[in-house]
């Protein structure tokens, strides 16, 4: 006796295969793409109809509850667009009009998800002409830049509310750094900063506090980043780090006097490596790290008095000129234990994520304006946050030194 297939759960049944794909027969890609156009168009208006259904109180055909005045009045024919192209429905009607569809709403042209495709190709770094090909090419879905720009423009609401968004009360580490982009800015492509600020958690978790674009720093723009935070709740930051940007200093003592500002050593390094040729950074960077390595500030300055004797000091009086000009925010770096030094010693964290979003904007020439660069960074942002599912490197150890050193300014994480 042959055995009999059992179907499973999840099985379609034949008679819906054999009505939208026909007999068995070898079939194109693009065969299986219109059957399942298809199955979406009869499924979509089968759902509509259900809603219809429920919105009059009784099935096509069946009887007409006696207080009920409303009814079917046909369909009306709608193209909207969806992430496999687009589809004409015919979508349900009703005779007073009071009929609202869920599924698709009155106006509503595109599909459930056909918005988020356009945003994640937008955050990728593509252009409007670039995503209209793209959308072209592979669905076969003709969209006008204006509509492209309408979807990716609908965020910045999102972006409003995110760059307003309440903080924490306490951050024990913010790293603040920029990367350059060209903006047009009154009928000229400027070079302009826009400037990051990422922060460690009591907890160890990082985020990042805002997106901030100036032309040029100082002390009057810091003043507006550090009132920003502050009026958003953030009340204290125990040690801020940064590669040496102009006014920080200043600013920083007037909104937040009892923050300490560590110079990046790892950005320092780089630049005193800049003034040797390829073969003397090695034996130069060697030459340097007692300095940086040492036990206390009056260790380090010794071991830098040294190095300026020395016949590496002798060669390059640059390096030591650098690094006397940058000592006021080095030797805050010595009064921490490894545990934190480990953490504070450089902006790497940070500079990952402009890598990131670099590879992102290099296609680009200039945007057309702030709002745009703002609005690119922060989706680029969102998916870069989405993968940090660990903590800082270091944290749990330099966790407790913190708490040591600033007592009641460290506000332990509650678990």
């Amino acid at each position: 006796m042959p055995r009999t297939r059992k179907s499973k759960p999840t099985d379609v049944p034949e008679e819906i295969l054999d009505y939208f794909a026909g007999p068995a027969r070898p079939m194109s890609q693009d065969d299986v793409a219109g059957v399942m156009r298809r199955f979406k168009k009869a499924l979509v208006e089968r759902m509509l109809g259900g809603e219809l259904t429920h919105h009059l109180g009784y099935p096509p055909g069946g009887t007409k509850p006696p207080d009920a005045t409303n009814q079917r009045n046909g369909t009306g024919s709608k193209t909207v667009l969806t992430d496999d192209g687009s589809l004409d429905l015919a979508v349900p009607r009703d005779r007073d009009g009071t009929f609202e569809p869920q599924l698709i709403p009155k106006h509503a042209r595109r599909f459930a998800g056909f918005d988020d495709k356009i945003l994640a190709l937008y955050a990728r770094g593509m252009t409007v002409r670039e995503i209209q090909a793209f959308l072209d090419e592979m669905y076969a879905v003709e969209v006008s830049p204006e509509l492209i720009s309408t979807v990716t423009d609908a965020v910045q609401a999102e972006v409003t509310a995110w760059q307003t968004r309440p903080l924490e009360p306490m951050y024990p580490v913010v790293f603040f750094d920029a990367l350059r982009v060209k903006i047009r800015d009154e009928a000229i492509v400027r070079s302009k900063a826009i400037y990051l600020a990422l922060a460690v958690l009591p907890d160890g978790s990082r985020d990042i506090l805002g997106i901030w674009i100036e032309q040029t720093e100082g002390a009057k723009f810091w003043m507006k980043v550090f009132s920003d935070l502050k009026t958003r709740g953030c009340q204290d930051i125990l040690i801020a780090v940064t590669d040496g940007l102009k006014g920080m200093s200043e600013a920083l003592a007037a909104i937040y006097p009892a923050t300490t500002l560590q110079t990046c050593i790892v950005h320092l390094i780089r630049h005193t490596l800049d003034f040797a040729n390829w073969k003397e950074r090695k034996p130069l960077a060697q030459a340097l790290r007692p300095i940086y390595t040492a036990p206390s500030a009056d260790a380090a300055t010794g071991a830098l008095d040294d190095f300026e004797r020395g016949p590496w000091g002798q060669k390059f009086p640059t390096v030591v000129a650098s690094w006397r000009r940058a000592w006021t925010h080095v030797i805050p770096f010595f009064a921490f234990p490894p545990a934190v030094r480990r953490v504070v010693y450089t902006t790497n964290a940070l500079e990952s994520v402009h890598a990131q979003l670099r590879k992102i904007i290099k296609t680009r020439g200039h945007f057309p304006n702030d709002e745009a660069a703002t609005k690119l960074m922060w989706l680029a942002l969102r998916n870069i946050t989405k993968k940090w599912d660990r903590g800082a490197n270091y944290w749990k150890a330099a966790m407790t030194q913190f708490a040591i050193l600033y007592e009641d300014r460290f506000i332990k994480p509650t678990m």
